[in-house]
């Protein structure tokens, strides 16, 4: 197992693909999204009623990433840019992982031939 840091961004689905040019503009190799709902202090969000009614719902934008740092410059870059227009949260926590090299540029892939 190898340490990694993971950024989690959740925020409105209208923004997606311009906060992922954001996360691969700050180092990150991918992310991943899925569709998000809840409670917050906006109120509640469904993903089934949002869904239904054709609206946009919340996603949760997953990137691991080398790390502490990148994942901050990650966050702080996502919030300045959207968070004053765009509801959302971002946070920061280790992972251990496998396959560092799928994750994390400039490791060498142990299954390279």
């Amino acid at each position: 197992m190898h340490t990694a840091t993971k950024v989690v961004i959740i925020t409105e689905r209208v923004i997606l693909d311009r906060v992922a040019k954001v996360i691969e503009a700050q180092g990150a190799t991918g992310y991943t999204h899925v569709a998000a709902g809840g409670k917050g202090a906006r109120g509640r969000r469904s993903i089934e009623r949002a869904q239904v009614a054709g609206l946009s719902a919340n996603v949760k934008i997953e990137a691991i990433v080398a790390t502490e740092e990148m994942a901050e410059a990650i966050a702080d870059a996502v919030a300045a840019a959207f968070f004053e227009h765009y509801s959302g949260i971002t946070y920061v926590e280790d992972v251990k992982i496998l396959r560092p090299h799928k994750f994390l540029k400039d490791l060498p892939d142990d299954n390279a031939a």
